[in-house]
Order: structure tokens, then sequence, then C-alpha cells
């Protein structure tokens, strides 16, 4: 074999693995964005409403009936320009009760609301979390970054853990 045909083969060997790697590192890449941005997609519909209060219909649900998947009762205003209603709808989750009270928000031209305060926050995020623990499989796997992977899985169980606490 001619010396100067192995260092050309090797050359070439060495610039399509690194061609291969700097594909993976794009496409892993852009999966844990992917992943990211939709858990904060998931989050953002219920997140505003409860973060975002000023000029929203704010009060308390006692709540009367539940149902399969809903729970109701009456709403009693609590900031100005909010009406009282005698039925609203609340999501049925196990942080949901009959008979107790909760400080939520009226989703806008609808009966339904969603609760509001750090643990309405904290519900608002949970697709998030999930992301994130998602997210850090790709980077440490894919992306081959194991720390990073780790502070997001870190991320995400903290979330989780401070909404199970908060509900």
């Amino acid at each position: 074999m001619i010396p100067a045909m192995s260092a050309t083969a090797a050359r070439s060997r060495r610039a399509s693995s690194a061609a291969l790697r700097s594909v993976r590192v794009v496409v892993m890449g852009a999966v844990a964005v992917l992943i990211l941005v939709g858990g904060v997609w998931g989050s953002w519909s219920t997140a505003q409403l409860v973060m975002l209060t000023k000029g929203r219909e704010r009060g308390t649900v006692e709540v009367t009936r539940c149902g399969a998947d809903a729970c109701s009762g009456p709403f009693r205003p609590v900031s100005a320009g909010a009406t009282a209603r005698g039925r609203v709808t609340i999501e049925q989750t196990v942080a949901v009760r009959r008979g107790r009270t909760y400080a939520v928000v009226v989703k806008p031209g609808t009966d339904d609301v969603v609760r509001s305060g750090p643990a309405g926050v904290l519900y608002a995020w949970l697709p998030l979390a999930g992301a994130l623990l998602m997210a850090s499989v790709v980077v440490a796997g894919g992306l081959r970054l194991r720390r990073t992977g780790w502070v997001l899985a870190g991320a995400g169980v903290a979330l989780l853990t401070a909404a199970f606490v908060a509900l």
C-alpha cells in the first residue's frame, strides 16, 4: 500500500466522522429545543392567565359538585370589575376537593376558572417540567453533555416537586 494513500484515507475518514458528529449535534440540539419549546407552549395557555392577572376577573370558588373530569361551584369576586357567578367550572385534578375554597382566575369569555396563586402558577408550568425531563435525556445522551442534562433533569424534578407540595 502506498503511504500517501493511507494518509489520504485516514484524513477522509476523520473528515467524515467529524461531519457525522456535527450532524448529530445539530439534530439532537434541534430535538432538545423542540421539546423545550413544546413544554413552554403547552404551559403558556394557562400560565398567562395565572401570572398576568391585571384586568382579569379574580375571585374564589367553593367547590360544591364534582363530576368525572370537572368540579363546579359559585364564584365570589375579589377584583374590581369581576362579577359574581352562580356556577363556574374548574378542572378536576388530584388537588381539587369538594367542599374546599380556591383562589381562581376566570378564563376570558367563559365560565371556566383556573387556580391562581403559587399553586396555580406551579401547576400551570407542569408541562414544562415534563419537557425539561425529556430534554435532559436528549442533551445527556444525544449531545453527550451530561452535566447540562443533569441540570435540566434537576430543574424538572424541582418544578414537579414544588407543584406537588404546593397543591
